[in-house]
């Protein structure tokens, strides 16, 4: 479980294909605190950590994820927001996240106000979830908040903290990012169903 607060950036050092799989190797400030096994989110996706050298890790992405999520457009360089699970008894700052990405959407326009930036995402809504005002939504692993929220697309306000310490100040329009709806609203969805 994650809380949708990127803790810091990462950068994608190398990339490999093996069969299906695709082998993402990150360098990262946090790399040192991580081993083996653990669970890291990355840009949203629960990946695990499968080596560990020096200041860089490996995860691998199947291709169930890779169909899923933005991640098979990683190129090397580009940087990845990363979030290690929440520790048990510590304050859940954001919203409950499982680094289960449910689709993905593509930034429709970036509107830059006085001191924060609008965020436009549009998204295949025959897939069945939705976003409410001023519910959760989490973006790339970023928890938010939707402010302005239609059946195919929603909105959210980014402030300069956020724009500046995740991958936010690299969105244009047309940019492809990983969508992880709220999990309670998944669940309430579903149990208005049966």
């Amino acid at each position: 479980m994650f809380t949708g607060i990127i803790e810091t950036l990462g950068k994608v050092k190398d990339l490999k294909k093996e069969g299906e799989n695709l082998h993402i190797t990150i360098t990262s400030n946090i790399t040192s605190e991580l081993k083996i096994d653990q669970s890291v989110a990355h840009n949203g996706v629960c990946l695990t950590v499968v080596a560990i050298d020096n200041d860089s890790y490996t995860v691998t992405a199947i291709q169930e994820t890779l169909d899923k999520t933005s991640l098979g457009q990683l190129k090397v360089s580009d940087k990845v927001n990363l979030e290690r699970a929440m520790v048990l008894g510590a304050r859940l700052d954001g919203h409950i996240v499982q680094g289960h990405v449910d689709q993905t959407a593509i930034c429709q326009s970036v509107e830059e106000k006085d001191g924060s930036w609008i965020f436009t995402f549009s998204y295949d809504s025959s897939l069945n979830n939705v976003t409410i005002e001023k519910g959760s939504i989490t973006i790339d692993g970023t928890s938010l908040t939707v402010v302005d929220s239609k059946k195919d697309r929603f909105s959210v306000a980014i402030i300069p903290y956020t724009y500046e310490h995740t991958r936010f100040n690299t969105y244009k329009e047309g940019t492809l990012v990983n969508l992880e709806f709220d999990v309670i609203g998944k669940y309430v969805a579903r149990l208005m169903k049966i």
